[in-house]
């Protein structure tokens, strides 16, 4: 098929390379001039493993390019995608001007030679289709009535990171629709996706365990539930780990074992049970105070929701006071923090916990070493104002150092030499933020080790007596 995708961050990117790669002709478009030129010679502009490969094969399999109007692509396609950002505003409710002249603009470029579908892609509050359909014909030109077109749902669930992976073998794919043409067409469009009827690119293969992808049909309004749900229920996981960590830390109990032992439940299940810092990211917090601010304009206030950022906001402090009983007084002191990005895999810098901890460490005086092997570039862009000092490598930020801080848990901090870091510093205290590090391994290289919840591993014929 022919497909338009406006708006060309992390979801639009991904959503037409992938599109593209399973041989629909994809146009992606954009009003920054400056990104259609970067991504037009391959540059994927944002930060996600294995994208700048993907363009490179959707070019050759369905085709792809890259327009800063909308006129041409919308006229010949039979799919255009919204996929822009919904920021939250002070008030808590989300930025509806992109999506808001997103529709506007298909709108006034459409005509009658085709019927079409219009797809919201971006996280919109629930209603936003109704919203879309009307602004469509608002921009449609009164001249011409004959146009034909429906508005569906169907919000994305990839993972900065995974975004690839998700895309192509989702848990499963939903479609909100109003009615049985645009569905017919949606299910033609996600054909091969559901089937799983393509070759996974080499750097992404398909799972063994994926046969198939679960296409669930729904309203407009629950698709648009289905996704805000799906974020609050996943941050309400996180929090309760983290919950269960600090009443762990008081009983001397381990969380790493406490969520093993609860999450082979399989009711509950493994996954977002790692106590840490909280979540960060441009999903969780924006899409659950978006969430309460239309449960308030409906007179219900959800107190589990509410509560979720709280704990979460509360949580970042946790590891200023772990530094304050292992140091007492951090004016003057140094502090090597490993990891800025909010999450492994990606240079996203959006709710980072990172930032929030290294303005406060700032503030109490502290000098703020940092070493990402990412997100560095990003955040001196994007962050000028804030005093650190960016290093070469852990081992740089740790020279002299009188606490390590760990942030980020990316997979090659899990291979430093923490004899070496330990050597290296002034005061070898050790903050695991994200229990990445054997609390055993590291108090063996000399660390005075603490961790999110972990326990204070007295010997077990010691416990049992």
């Amino acid at each position: 098929m022919r497909v338009t995708v406006v708006g060309t961050g992390y979801v639009g990117t991904v959503t037409g390379a992938c599109l593209a790669y399973l041989g629909h002709r994809v146009t992606c478009v954009d009003t920054d001039r400056s990104k259609v030129e970067k991504l037009r010679k391959g540059d994927p502009v944002i930060y996600e493993p294995g994208l700048g490969e993907l363009l490179a094969l959707a070019a050759h399999k369905g085709g792809i390019d890259f327009e800063t109007d909308l006129t041409g692509s919308v006229r010949e396609s039979d799919a255009i995608f919204i996929a822009v950002g919904t920021p939250p505003l002070p008030s808590g409710e989300s930025n509806l001007s992109y999506l808001e002249a997103a529709a506007r603009g298909v709108g006034a470029a459409m005509d009658s030679s085709r019927y079409r579908v219009v797809i919201n892609k971006s996280t919109v509050p629930v209603g936003s289709g109704n919203l879309v359909g009307a602004l469509i014909r608002e921009g449609i030109p009164e001249s011409d009535g004959r146009i034909e077109f429906s508005v569906a749902s169907n919000p994305e669930f990839l993972r900065e990171g995974s975004a690839i992976h998700d895309s192509l073998y989702p848990d499963r794919i939903v479609i909100g629709t109003e009615d049985e043409r645009s569905l017919s067409l949606l299910r033609e469009l996600y054909r091969a996706l559901s089937e799983q009827k393509f070759e996974g690119p080499a750097f992404a293969p398909r799972p063994a365990r994926v046969e198939s992808a679960p296409l669930v049909t729904t309203t407009l309004t629950s698709a648009e539930m289905i996704k805000y749900s799906a974020n609050a229920f996943l941050a309400m996981k996180i929090g309760f780990a983290n919950e269960i960590a600090n009443i762990c830390e008081r009983v001397d109990a381990d969380v790493k074992e406490v969520m093993t032992g609860i999450g082979l439940d399989a009711r509950i299940g493994m996954g977002f049970l790692n106590a840490g810092l909280g979540w960060g990211g441009s999903c969780f917090g924006k899409d659950i105070s978006s969430l309460l601010h239309t449960a308030t304009e409906y007179g219900y206030h959800p107190q589990l929701l509410d509560a979720s950022i709280s704990v979460n906001r509360l949580q970042r402090q946790v590891v200023i006071q772990k530094l304050q009983e292992k140091l007492f007084i951090l004016k003057g002191r140094t502090i090597a923090m490993l990891g800025l990005a909010f999450k492994p895999h990606t240079d996203d810098l959006r709710d980072a916990p990172s930032l929030q901890i290294a303005e406060k460490l700032i503030r109490l005086g502290a000098r703020v070493r940092v070493y990402d092997p990412i997100a560095m570039d990003a955040c001196r862009e994007q962050h000028p104002g804030l005093k650190m000092q960016y290093c070469s490598s852990a081992t740089h930020a740790a020279d002299q150092a009188d606490a390590l801080l760990l942030v980020t848990e990316w997979p090659e901090f899990a291979e430093l030499n923490l004899m070496e870091l330990a050597s290296r510093m002034k005061t070898a205290v050790l903050v695991d933020g994200r229990n990445l590090f054997s609390p055993d391994e590291a108090r063996k290289a000399g660390f005075d080790y603490t961790g999110i919840g972990r326990a204070h591993q007295k010997p077990r014929a010691q416990a049992v007596a």
